[in-house]
């Protein structure tokens, strides 16, 4: 079995007293190279936990371990976030520099690396998220997909084990969306830990595994075949299915023999292909 990264161990979370937990006795484990969804309605409490994992907020009760470390254990927070970096939603609230290289060079700074091994670092960083030829670029003119990619290689850089996506796709356009998910997809490929917090379907259904939230409870785990087997059930939590899972269904009930477990569009394809005639 792989190793433990993240374990959230029945934690509550309230915001203000006496307004109610935004999550509410959750557990839940993360292994190394994971690819993690956490889905569910706005108000759901699904985006708590992200901050939970990172050592943003401290839970109200139980615990929350990353890579080992306790992150109710003030001293060790700067490590955590180190070893569990963090994209938020706005990719405009995380730039703070006006050229592309010291943008990402931030953390490096605040972790006190010597300069001298900054370049290569943000080199390869900006490699590994396809944006070194917009190394010089000032980030206000990048586009929307391009900046959440800056922010990305800024968490890149200083080598994390664990990367949390908390919505990063939820401002972009489609074509920004699909820029930045193919590049977590690669960096999972590559062995980084991903936990992917999404409203996003279709994003889910790329994921290995994925955790349903509503009403700050976890109320579903499973693989994304096992989640949306029962549409009604994901209907009834007021999410939707995955488009391609809606068509798949609407086209089976119309006697059209596609295999079960449709999710994406590489899957409707394969299905097709094997009911059409060979020639």
């Amino acid at each position: 079995m792989s190793e433990e990264m993240i374990r959230v161990e029945n934690v509550t979370y309230a915001y203000d007293e006496g307004g109610g937990n935004a999550v509410d006795g959750v557990s839940l484990t993360i292994r190394r190279g994971d690819f993690v969804a956490v889905l569910g309605q706005n108000g759901s409490g699904k985006s708590t936990p992200a901050k939970l994992m990172n050592g943003l907020y401290q839970p109200t009760s139980g615990s929350v371990t990353v890579c080992g470390m306790d992150t109710a254990d003030d001293s060790l927070t700067w490590e955590i976030r180190r070893r569990a970096g963090m994209v938020f939603q706005n990719p405009d609230n995380q730039l703070v520099a006006t050229v592309v290289t010291d943008d990402v060079a931030f953390g490096l700074e605040n972790i006190g690396m010597d300069p001298a091994l900054m370049p290569a670092r943000i080199d390869g960083a900006l490699k590994d998220v396809g944006m070194q030829e917009f190394a010089s670029r000032a980030p206000h003119l990048l586009s929307g997909g391009q900046k959440q990619r800056v922010a990305i290689a800024g968490i890149l850089a200083m080598k994390p084990d664990i990367i949390i996506f908390d919505e990063a796709t939820a401002m972009l356009d489609p074509a920004g969306r699909r820029e930045v998910f193919s590049t977590v997809e690669r960096l999972n490929e590559e062995g980084i830990t991903v936990v992917w917090i999404t409203h996003f379907m279709e994003e889910a259904a790329k994921c290995r595994y994925i955790h349903v939230m509503h009403g700050g409870k976890l109320v579903l785990s499973g693989t994304p075949k096992e989640i949306f087997a029962d549409a009604g059930r994901i209907r009834r939590l007021r999410l939707d299915v995955p488009p391609m899972a809606a068509l798949a269904q609407e086209l089976k009930q119309n006697g059209v023999a596609l295999p079960d477990g449709i999710l994406t569009v590489e899957e409707m394809v394969e299905g097709v292909k094997r009911l059409a005639p060979r020639v």
